[in-house]
């Protein structure tokens, strides 16, 4: 994993039983690097695909009962066979960083969710599968938060996704309030910018509290560790929200005074 990388939410943090940490860290490190072909450097599209493929061919070995070749998927490997992980939720994870290299824009809001399913979901689904909490009520509380930690990094991340010409705003809300590309690549926060930043805040908020009850169904430390992450994401989009949507100017960033903060507000959770 790069060092340069930015993380908001902590990945097999202590608050995780001693156990779950090794293989949650496995699965980071699938879909960190996977993520990483689809953003970093300097590739072509068709060099991207190409060793996003060599992952699908990886777990088409895995699905056939083949020994992987990269030392990776070893480890997954042995991570899915002990944890009894099922792999459409990996196929659909390459799905998702796939379609960050063929398409840039979106049309409507229904289609950045169906992408947060494909990007985001999937690794909440695993982390339930792992707990050994993976029933129904408990997959569409986890969606919700992994949905709503999604797109609270796609508004702090405005400007950076730009740079990388892609927009996860939806096409007909920026014109219901009046906002442009242009107006993005001008890092102007000004007129209907402010409307439409407030507007993704609160239905985003929304959604995290609506997945927020998942960590009273869990036990102890997982428990604890899911009222942090929503408390994190929650101090997001405060942060953004306090700078009026200005995003450009102060993008907002989980420090370390924060997460005193956001631990204090997780154990005091209802």
């Amino acid at each position: 994993m790069s060092v340069e990388h930015y993380e908001n939410f902590p990945v097999a943090s202590l608050l995780l039983p001693a156990p779950l940490r090794r293989p949650v860290s496995v699965i980071y490190r699938f879909a960190r690097s996977a993520d990483d072909f689809a953003d970093e450097g300097d590739l072509t599209p068709p060099a991207r695909l190409a060793l996003l493929d060599g992952y699908r061919t990886e777990l088409d070995r895995l699905k056939a009962g083949r020994a992987p070749a990269a030392p990776l998927f070893r480890e997954l490997s042995e991570v899915i066979a002990s944890h009894h992980l099922p792999l459409a939720p990996f196929y659909d994870l390459l799905d998702a960083f796939s379609q960050d290299v063929i398409q840039a824009r979106y049309a409507s809001f229904a289609e950045v969710m169906a992408y947060c399913r494909r990007s985001a979901d999937p690794v909440g689904r695993l982390m339930l599968c792992i707990y050994g909490r993976s029933d129904e009520n408990n997959m569409v509380c986890s969606d919700a938060i992994c949905s709503a930690l999604q797109l609270a990094n796609f508004w702090q991340d405005v400007e950076i996704d730009f740079l990388k010409n892609r927009i996860y705003l939806p096409q007909d809300e920026m014109e219901r309030f009046g906002v442009s590309e242009a107006q993005i690549g001008a890092r102007d926060a000004s007129g209907g910018w402010r409307d439409l930043m407030r507007f993704q805040i609160e239905r985003t908020r929304a959604l995290m509290l609506s997945g927020a009850p998942l960590a009273a169904r869990l036990p102890g430390r997982i428990g604890l560790e899911i009222r942090a992450v929503v408390q994190g994401g929650l101090r997001i989009l405060e942060k953004i929200e306090r700078v009026q949507g200005d995003v450009f100017r102060h993008r907002p960033m989980l420090r370390a005074l924060d997460w005193p903060l956001v631990f204090c507000r997780a154990l005091l959770a209802p």
